[in-house]
């Protein structure tokens, strides 16, 4: 009688259908006998900005958190190009299993599709929200030296020959659309001056060779303390924990005036539904803890309560929102 002998890839072969066959006499779906065990390795974490930026400092916040209750660690790789849309594209496109999810942003998910001419994802149906992590208002700031004391005081310079500049990140960035909602607020002529990034553009403004900029309270806290900034309002309805005693906009009679760059953790669309049901869970868990909620508002980031079905519409308004701004201010990118 001859002994049959299997190979190592013969064997695997072999478990594999016989796991395919218990899971189909149980009436487990594929899907759920993967999450059963899921995580059962490092999940990787995309952040499609570089090192050093508000959302890869976000990021590893959550990474270290998240890590707890899932109970692996959340590797944070950081992709960036393209105003975030190479590591968006990246997880838009990988294998649907939960070991690699986004942190996405109001730029990724919501500025731009309607900023880029050709976007490589579908920001709505290549990707399912895991989580909201937060929002940071940002604040209108000026020189300290500067002769705007209020916006009443920029209203009226807007309207002198001349006018006003402002500085931005860049073209279609949230602070580059924010001062194109406030141009339509208050009136006159305010001339966008574009920087390739944020400091550079905070500088010239502390200098005076910009008038003002919009930019989030961790980058421009430790200055108006020091006494090189000051903040003439809030972008948020309502006002900043980190600058509680700023004005909104709207508090100051101006309109309503909302408009916040916020951060969501996504997972590719396909996700099965009892992996996204753990990070869901995790998420929750995370957020609701005062220890993550004190090292969030320290880098500006406040909360807003919403529930996991929830997301995808707000995503959808966010969309319609910031490409309204896109098209008025004339912004696009190739």
């Amino acid at each position: 009688m001859k002994h049959l002998s299997f190979g190592s890839g013969q064997v695997l072969a072999r478990r594999t259908v016989l796991a395919a066959l218990v899971s189909a006499a149980l009436g487990l779906a594929p899907a759920a006998v993967l999450a059963q065990d899921y995580p059962s390795r490092p999940v990787k974490l995309v952040v499609p900005f570089g090192a050093g930026t508000t959302t890869d400092i976000i990021s590893r916040i959550f990474a270290e958190a998240l890590s707890r209750p899932l109970g692996q660690s959340l590797i944070v790789e950081n992709r960036a190009g393209a105003g975030g849309n190479i590591g968006s594209d990246l997880v838009a496109k990988s294998t649907p299993d939960g070991y690699t999810i986004l942190m996405g942003t109001v730029g990724t998910h919501a500025i731009n599709p309607g900023l880029y001419k050709r976007m490589p994802y579908d920001a709505i149906k290549d990707f399912t929200p895991i989580a909201y992590a937060g929002y940071t208002p940002t604040l209108l700031v000026v020189a300290a030296n500067s002769s705007l004391k209020a916006l009443k005081d920029l209203q009226a310079q807007a309207a002198k020959p001349g006018g006003v500049s402002f500085a931005s990140a860049g073209n279609g960035t949230s602070g580059h659309l924010a001062g194109e909602l406030l141009k339509a607020r208050l009136g006159g002529e305010m001339v966008h001056v574009p920087y390739k990034e944020g400091g550079l553009a905070m500088s010239d403004v502390m200098s005076g060779q910009v008038q003002f900029m919009f930019y989030h309270p961790a980058a421009v806290m430790p200055h108006i303390q020091s006494g090189k900034l000051r903040a003439l309002g809030v972008s948020s309805v309502r006002r900043s924990i980190a600058a509680p005693d700023v004005p909104s906009i709207t508090e100051q009679g101006f309109g309503e005036f909302d408009l916040v760059p916020w951060f969501m953790l996504y997972a590719p669309a396909g996700t099965p539904a009892p992996v996204l049901a753990k990070l869901r869970a995790a998420a929750a868990q995370v957020l609701a803890t005062p220890e993550l909620k004190t090292r969030l508002a320290a880098q500006g980031l406040e909360m807003r309560d919403f529930k996991p079905e929830e997301l995808s519409a707000f995503n959808r308004s966010e969309i319609s929102k910031w490409s309204e701004l896109v098209k008025r201010s004339g912004a696009q990118i190739d």
